[in-house]
Parts: C-alpha cells; structure tokens; sequence
C-alpha cells in the first residue's frame, strides 16, 4: 500500500509529527486533504515510563496518559493508519521508500520519518550513519546523522534518534519542524499551521 508519509516510532517525536501532519486537513488547502499517513508504533516509548511535572502549559500528568491523549487527537483528524508491528528493512526504489515490517507486511511513501528511539538503531537497508548521542545522559544511546533532521531526499529523523535530549518537548518540538517540512514541500510553498478561537 502506498502512503505519503510514513513514520516509525510512537513517541513523543513521532505522534507530534504525525498530529501535525494530519492537522492539515479540513483547513480548505486541497493539497493536504487526500493524504495518508502511517505510523509504526511498538508501544515502547520510554515516556510511558515518564510522570511529566515540568511540561510548559501541561498539568503534571504519567507520560502514558499523555501519549494516549495524543494518540486520541490525532485519531479525531484522521487520514492517518496505525500498525503495532516493528519495521525490519526500507529500501529505496526510485523516489520511494519501501518499508518492510517483521510481519512482512511492505508498505511504500514518498517520505519517511525515523522516530524510533536512541535505544538502538537495527532497520536495514537504509546505509545512514549512526553515531553516538552525546546529548543523552546514559552511554550507549545512539543517533543518526543529519543536516536539519534530513538525513537523505524525503528520510527525516526526529526525536532522540536525532541527537536530541530526551525531553518530552524536545523531541515532540523535532516531530512538528519535519512534518511542517514536510507540508511545506506538499504545498509548493512555506507554511506554518496555527489555529485561532472562534469568535463567538
């Protein structure tokens, strides 16, 4: 099945990529209407492990809750698929990414956004440099290499992956910059989503 995106992680990073990316539609901009998204997700983020106190705006809350009221937003947009599975090999055919999960699932994007934790790096087949991150209060945790979270044309990564410190914003912060990266590229032009009251 062919996708616009697909992102594999769902924590902090990822699910802020993706309730961005899906916050597109239903604003009358007919470049983002029909687009569809995919996210891995192992249900193993470290932030399930996480009581959040210092989160600007955010009443202390267990990280669990958090991911899945973000889970629950952008599941209230849509357009997006959730798979439970982990992604074993990518390949890049032509201007695609091939995405294979341990299931054997194979699933294609024009982009793809790596989300998947500073734990280990293991997918095959993509060639990227994984190095140390010296941000990361433990040995041991790893990152790729990027320029602006681009590793190669259309392979973004986000998060601790990234080289970021594990904080809740941090990395949810690295989710919104790619998919507003990605968006612009869907546009042909720069844009930023905001949202505004309504007047009443």
């Amino acid at each position: 099945m062919k996708y616009d995106v697909i992102i594999v992680g769902g924590g902090a990073s990822g699910l802020a990529c993706a309730l961005t990316l899906v916050s597109a539609r239903g604003r009358g901009w007919q470049w983002a209407e029909d687009r569809k998204y995919l996210l891995f997700d192992t249900d193993s983020s470290d932030l399930k492990r996480a009581y959040l106190k210092n989160v600007p705006g955010l009443d202390p809350m267990e990280g669990k809750e958090l991911l899945q009221k973000i889970r629950s937003q952008i599941e209230a947009w849509g357009g997006i698929d959730f798979l439970q599975e982990e992604v074993v090999r990518v390949k890049r055919i032509d201007s695609l990414y091939q995405v294979e999960s341990s299931s054997g699932k194979v699933f294609s994007a024009d982009y793809l956004v790596l989300a998947c934790g500073f734990h280990r790096f293991s997918v095959e087949g993509l060639g990227v440099e994984v190095v140390e991150n010296t941000k990361s209060p433990k040995p041991g945790r790893v990152m790729i290499r990027h320029r602006d979270y681009e590793v190669a044309d259309g392979l973004f990564v986000v998060g601790t992956l990234a080289g970021l410190s594990s904080h809740f914003t941090s990395c949810a912060g690295s989710g919104v910059e790619v998919a507003i990266e990605i968006l612009s590229r869907f546009a042909g032009k720069r844009i930023v989503i905001h949202d505004v009251p309504e007047e009443g």
